[in-house]
């Protein structure tokens, strides 16, 4: 059967479906790069905000549009949380909740009995994870060179804004064996990058404690380094309180990429209450300057919500100023998000839409701000890229990869880079990154 495999939102989104690319193959399924090549199009929705829930039916309806004759499957979180919204679409012809995902392979093989199992469990997304609406994309069509390892699922915090939760149900982590083969496989298929990712990683080993200790995401970082060759180890979302300084040391491996992202939300002291977030201000900036101090070049990156309930001109004044002191390297800026069954949906003085936009386009713009001046810090440096893909342009062929340390770099090349590690000097900013130039005598990590 020929499927063609999709994904919206988070990293972990995608890794599970790098991951039923690979069980489609072994089950002698044939994975393609378009829809209109598929007889099945399987689509892992996003359900972390309203955006997310609107670009997920969206995308469904152009799978149907691009093939009107392919049978569509839709899972993931928007598929756990809201069946109903999903099976009322054109040609959606199952609903697989997230429960069922893994076990996708085995429903085209007709072995579930067509039956949909996509019923929410009583069972929350974690809004610290890169929450970036991605374009559907087919895994085995594109990410040769960064492969993403899910290395735990589920959570158990309780962020007053936050559905993931919900869709997503408990932490529970895999065992570190299983993790520590699968690194070393993406390294013999040829990819550079490994991301460990996941709902919570921070959490990893925490549920496995007592009948089968795994040891904790700090000893598994231990166990890649040690145990594979992989010239790159990144990890995605940190939240601020699951980073103790004595990991720091960890990072005197040049494998392990110089890039922190820790979800701050805002920098208001009484908002974080309000969101139940478990650190203040003062400590997550405490955090920041320990961390850049132990790893020079650090790249500090993190997500902010602006309009959360409650929200006063005042806080978000005092968010935008402390946000602006921090002085990092991106940051993901979302409007507070209404999702029901939250407690944060039944607080009261709901922030009207025209403000949330209006906050965000403030802060969007400082972060800007904040993103050009730490990439201004390295122009005229020599710095490391893995090349990931290419655009034609009139002057040729323009090549885009990343640093460790998360720099976007582009640079003319006729050549072939994709999935190579070369050295680049940094001559300038470009609307989207840095401007670089090939050193050829230099190549690695």
């Amino acid at each position: 059967m020929r499927v063609y495999v999709g994904s919206l939102g988070c990293k972990l989104n995608q890794s599970e479906m790098d991951a039923l690319a690979a069980k489609l193959v072994q089950c002698g399924h044939q994975v393609v790069s378009t829809p209109a090549e598929a007889e099945v199009c399987v689509l892992n929705t996003c359900a972390v905000t309203h955006v997310a829930a609107q670009k997920s039916r969206q995308a469904l309806r152009r799978l149907h549009g691009d093939n009107p004759q392919a049978r569509l499957i839709a899972t993931g979180c928007y598929a756990e949380l809201a069946p109903g919204d999903l099976r009322g679409l054109p040609a959606v012809e199952l609903v697989v909740g997230n429960q069922g995902k893994e076990h996708l392979e085995h429903l085209l093989d007709g072995e579930s009995g067509g039956q949909d199992t996509g019923q929410p469990p009583a069972t929350p997304l974690v809004a610290s994870l890169d929450t970036s609406i991605a374009e559907t994309q087919s895994p085995l069509a594109a990410r040769r060179t960064r492969a993403f390892v899910k290395i735990q699922d589920g959570c158990d915090n309780a962020c007053t804004y936050c559905i993931i939760r919900q869709a997503r149900g408990p932490q529970r982590s895999r065992p570190a064996d299983e993790i520590v083969a699968e690194v070393q496989a993406q390294r013999a298929t040829g990819h550079q990058e490994v991301v460990l990712t996941g709902v919570h990683i921070g959490a990893y080993g925490q549920d496995r404690q007592g009948s089968q200790p795994a040891g904790d995401l700090w000893h598994l970082v231990r166990r890649i380094l040690a145990e594979t060759d992989v010239p790159r180890l990144r990890l995605s979302s940190i939240e601020p309180w699951d980073l103790p300084e004595s990991a720091f040391a960890l990072w005197e491996d040049l494998r392990l990429c110089r890039h922190l992202h820790l979800p701050l939300q805002s920098g208001c002291d009484a908002t974080l209450r309000r969101m139940a977030r478990r650190y203040t201000s003062a400590e997550f900036s405490a955090l920041v300057t320990a961390a850049r101090r132990a790893i020079p070049d650090l790249a500090v990156t993190s997500d902010m919500i602006v309009g959360f309930p409650g929200e006063t001109d005042v806080e978000f004044a005092e968010s935008l100023a402390f946000l602006e002191g921090l002085g990092l390297a991106r940051v993901h800026v979302f409007p507070y998000s209404v999702r029901a069954g939250t407690p944060a949906a039944q607080m009261p003085d709901q922030v009207p839409p025209p403000i949330k936009a209006e906050r965000a386009r403030a802060m969007r713009a400082l972060a800007t701000s904040s993103e050009h001046a730490f990439q201004q810090r390295f122009v005229g440096q020599t710095v490391y890229v893995l090349w990931e893909s290419a655009r034609p342009e009139e002057e040729g062929l323009v090549w885009s990869g990343l640093t460790d340390n998360y720099l976007r770099v582009y640079t003319g090349n006729t050549g072939r880079l994709a999935n190579t590690l070369s050295a680049a000097r940094l001559v300038a900013l470009t609307r989207n990154g840095l401007q670089g130039e090939l050193e050829r005598s230099k190549s690695g990590g």
